[in-house]
């Protein structure tokens, strides 16, 4: 039997391809190695384990910052703890992207989640990989960028009196205290940050909200997609919440950058899980 993995910051969707190609699914927190795999670890060990055949034969992980050395070993370590009799593959979330959007098919892969990343696939592996600079620095598009730029916009008293009213009433704790107490000081800041996109998802019709979501998205074509080789001439897919749920803006921008959008899923496990089936 085969397990698969595919773990973001803040979910980890499994499904296991047993030796009748019968799939099951289910669900845990995310895992990434930057950070404590506590939570991960335990969510596993009560929400993944118990639901599992005891003969795993495989277990393919594709996750969030595992592609440094250093990650990858850490990844290792925390399945190896976990699945200790069956044969870990721990792969980055790029290769995911890649292998579910196009399968054997060359094109241009992006992540638009969390966090942000593009990449040139041949149709086997990855070709050329759009430089990521991690949160703090980069992640342009992202839902962690959406989310700061909304975020500074309403700390700094630049949203419409309407929007900042809108802002107000739903996140009622947001003060410029509670929010560095959340960046520096508590798990995840990431994650905090993406959170506030469920505002600009539900208000995105408002023109100084579009106009910030277009943005972002200019802002990741400009640093990602466009210094990747011959770009305008390959179909570019996305995987991702921030993708899938703001599809129209992100196919706006493309075309206004004669750029031409592929497939746009909300998250890679399908196919993934199509494209070990296959291997069987």
């Amino acid at each position: 039997m085969i397990l698969i993995a595919d773990s973001g910051s803040t979910k980890t969707d499994w499904r296991v391809i047993d030796t009748d190609k019968k799939i099951s699914q289910m669900q845990s927190k995310g895992f990434n190695p930057n950070y404590d795999s506590g939570d991960f670890i335990n969510s596993v060990q009560h929400q993944i384990l118990p639901k599992l055949p005891a003969t795993i034969r495989q277990v393919h992980f594709y996750g969030a910052g595992c592609s440094t050395e250093t990650n990858y070993a850490i990844a290792q370590k925390v399945l190896s703890s976990l699945f200790p009799k069956s044969s870990i593959s721990v792969y980055h979330d790029m290769l995911a992207a890649a292998r579910a959007l196009c399968g054997h098919q060359a094109g241009i892969a992006c992540i638009l989640g969390t966090g942000s990343n593009a990449s040139l696939y041949d149709g086997a592996q990855i070709s050329q990989q759009a430089i990521n600079l991690g949160y703090l620095l980069g992640d342009e598009g992202s839902g962690y960028h959406l989310g700061k730029i909304l975020l500074t916009h309403f700390l700094y008293g630049a949203l419409p009196i309407e929007l900042t009213q809108k802002f107000a009433k739903r996140y009622p704790k947001v003060t410029r205290d509670e929010v560095l107490e959340n960046l520096y000081h508590k798990p995840y800041p990431n994650r905090y940050v993406a959170s506030f996109t469920k505002f600009l998802f539900d208000y995105q019709k408002q023109p100084t909200i579009y106009k910030l979501i277009y943005d972002c998205f200019a802002v990741f074509f400009d640093k990602h997609v466009l210094t990747l080789k011959d770009a305008q001439q390959h179909r570019v897919h996305f995987v991702g919440s921030i993708a899938f749920y703001f599809s129209n803006i992100l196919r706006q921008v493309a075309n206004d950058k004669n750029i031409h959008v592929g497939n746009v899923l909300e998250t890679p496990i399908a196919g993934l899980t199509l494209y070990h089936e296959e291997q069987l």
